[in-house]
């Protein structure tokens, strides 16, 4: 029998246990259930799951001592070679527990940044998601060094020891001074270029979102733009803007964005601030909720709490109820006492509500095109007003 090719052998895919502790909180199946997709989304498979009740973390090891052996039991008897923890794990904490364990440990933080590694297409978003990979190694740089001190007593490694780690830190903060040089020149690119089109009368909308909320695949739906679009978390990092004609209204500039998600690293926020400067510039934000999520409500104060980070919180906002077709609900357009839209409901999987969207956009691009035309007749009665002659 021939040996089977590379591209058909299977992906071989690592098996990890899964700790979430209790610490109070009320919404603790939909962390778990999204602690599972993280790691799937990142490769893993989940072989056990550990959890537990505590008042607040260990400050040694985050969990107590028996639960730490509770692990390690589950480690070895699903064969894992990895404890993902959902939580975000001090230095000395990981460093503790890689330590006892005898494996790597990894918190949320950097679970999340491993996904985004995966994913990241454009040379932008590559170079912005090493950054934000590098300022959270930065912290974790000693861990290197002081288990081998530990292990051999440190005799012969104190000062090597503590030069490799000046030397590590020396060029990791070259490296991160690069990227920034690099990510601040093409940020400096496409502001040139979002003035261009911001000049226009176009309406500049962004789709925003929970990540898994079905962005991908209502812009693919409105513009055929061919984004790829998955059923996982993260499935689009790199923001992606096409023009959608809608009739009697003109062109529309429709972006598509990064997915959020709750307690998203400060550091990818950072690192990812000029991708979603285009959100802030938006006339118009589509806010696409899981309508079928348990959780939809706190997903929406989560993506909220995001734009007003990035200082999008002034734009308006539509909600799009997406994903009716598995509620049961009715492609609707609902307004409030004033008569503003507020929500849009429809399924960007089967296109139902599809065209409710369209003639919503068409009123807010004619709309625009009436302000700009205001403003414009203004500016030309200003200027006629000031060239006339004295009477």
């Amino acid at each position: 029998m021939s040996e089977p090719s590379l591209t058909e052998r299977p992906v071989t895919r690592e098996r990890a246990v899964l700790a979430q502790l209790d610490f109070g909180q009320q919404d603790l199946p939909e962390r778990l259930e999204e602690a599972r997709l993280l790691t799937e989304s990142a490769g893993g498979i989940v072989c056990a799951e550990i959890g537990g009740k505590r008042q607040s973390p260990d400050p040694r090891l985050f969990v107590g001592k028996g639960k730490a052996e509770e692990i390690a039991v589950a480690l070895r008897a699903g064969e894992a070679g990895v404890v993902i923890f959902n939580h975000e794990l001090s230095p000395v904490q990981q460093r503790n527990l890689e330590h006892l364990l005898e494996c790597r440990v990894i918190d949320r933080t950097s679970l999340i940044l491993d996904i985004f590694a995966q994913r990241a297409q454009s040379a932008e978003g590559k170079l912005q998601v090493e950054l934000a990979q590098l300022e959270h190694l930065s912290t974790r740089l000693v861990r290197g060094w002081t288990h081998l001190e530990r292990q051999r007593g440190g005799i012969g490694l104190r000062g090597p020891g503590e030069t490799q780690l000046e030397t590590d830190r020396r060029l990791l903060g070259k490296r991160v001074k690069l990227l920034k040089e690099r990510i601040s020149k093409l940020g400096r690119q496409r502001e040139t270029q979002r003035r261009a089109r911001l000049k226009g009368e176009a309406l500049n909308v962004s789709l925003v979102g929970y990540t898994n909320a079905g962005k991908s695949t209502l812009f693919n739906l409105l513009t055929h733009a061919g984004v790829y679009a998955a059923n996982q978390l993260f499935a689009t990092l790199d923001t992606t803007s096409r023009k959608l004609w809608l009739p009697d209204a003109g062109a529309v500039i429709l972006s598509d964005t990064v997915g959020f998600i709750r307690d998203l690293p400060h550091s990818l926020v950072a690192a990812f601030q000029a991708t979603l400067e285009a959100t802030a510039d938006a006339d118009l934000l589509l806010h696409l909720v899981d309508s079928a999520s348990p959780t939809r409500d706190e997903q929406i104060r989560e993506v909220d709490k995001v734009l007003a980070e990035i200082g999008a919180e002034h734009v308006p906002q539509i909600l799009v109820w997406n994903k009716v077709d598995l509620t049961g609900a009715s492609p609707a357009v609902e307004q409030d006492g004033y008569g503003r839209i507020q929500r849009v409901k429809l399924s960007a999987r089967t296109g139902e509500g599809l065209s409710l969207l369209r003639e919503v956009l068409g009123e807010c691009a004619r709309e625009k095109q009436n302000q700009s035309a205001a403003v414009a007749n203004a500016a030309a009665l200003s200027r006629s007003g000031a060239n006339a002659p004295e009477g």
